[in-house]
């Protein structure tokens, strides 16, 4: 994808206003804001996707944190659930350092790029239906894009069910659906889709979600990327998949 054409995806996600009940509560979490975070000034707009124009790998989220993304204006950057997957990148390779706390951080993404099946933070982080829909184009065009593009890592089912839905309007349908679950794989045309479970604290506090299940997610979505086959289910640990010996 060229600069140029990222610019003007970037532009249309920014200034897009399509569905009211978001633009609501985005735009008013922006002004009564938290406590500590009282004294900045939050994005509450919606937030496009960021990372390579040449990745080969997508990281693809739900949606912006009320007081994550929706307050920086980058996705998954300020709040928990970014901690833990940036720290991940960090070990794999495809980021220049663990941590992500606001757009002027020095940030620098290789071979992947990050965005959300929705671009505003939904009430509950539960868009519904229609919202999700409304939103998709935009993953179509990115997708459409990075010419490049060879994995999408789903963080979570919300994330694996919009790429699904992505990619089927792309002209890659998946028969039958395949099902979500962490390690997952499906092939849909020139693209595999990998699950991963969501980094939420909801799953990384638990121990649902490791450092180590996460890493070899990522690990593998580079080796898919770079057509390297040969790994085998991984044991019933719930770590993903695992290279042969």
């Amino acid at each position: 994808m060229t600069a140029a054409a990222l610019a003007r995806i970037e532009a249309d996600i920014v200034d897009c206003r399509v569905c009211p009940r978001l633009v609501e509560w985005r735009e008013e979490v922006a002004r009564v804001k938290v406590a500590r975070f009282a004294d900045q000034t939050y994005w509450g707009r919606p937030v496009p996707g960021f990372g390579d124009p040449g990745a080969r790998v997508m990281v693809l989220g739900l949606a912006p944190a009320a007081h994550g993304g929706n307050r920086t204006g980058r996705v998954f950057t300020g709040d928990r659930s970014g901690d833990f997957l940036f720290a991940s990148l960090h070990r794999t390779g495809f980021a220049n350092q663990p941590t992500s706390v606001s757009v002027d951080d020095g940030l620098h993404l290789t071979d992947v790029f990050i965005a959300a099946v929705n671009r505003c933070a939904p009430p509950a982080n539960t868009p519904t239906p229609q919202e999700r829909d409304s939103c998709l184009p935009y993953l179509e065009r990115e997708i459409k894009g990075l010419v490049d593009l060879r994995v999408v890592v789903a963080l979570g089912s919300f994330a694996w069910d919009g790429a699904l839905r992505a990619l089927k309007a792309l002209g890659h349908p998946a028969r039958p659906k395949p099902r979500f679950g962490h390690g997952a794989e499906a092939a849909l045309g020139p693209f595999t889709l990998l699950g991963c479970f969501h980094p939420s604290q909801q799953n990384t506090f638990t121990g649902k979600l490791t450092p180590p299940m996460m890493d070899e997610v990522f690990s593998r979505s580079r080796d898919l990327a770079m057509g390297r086959a040969g790994w085998d289910r991984a044991s019933s640990d719930g770590a993903g998949r695992r290279p042969r010996a």
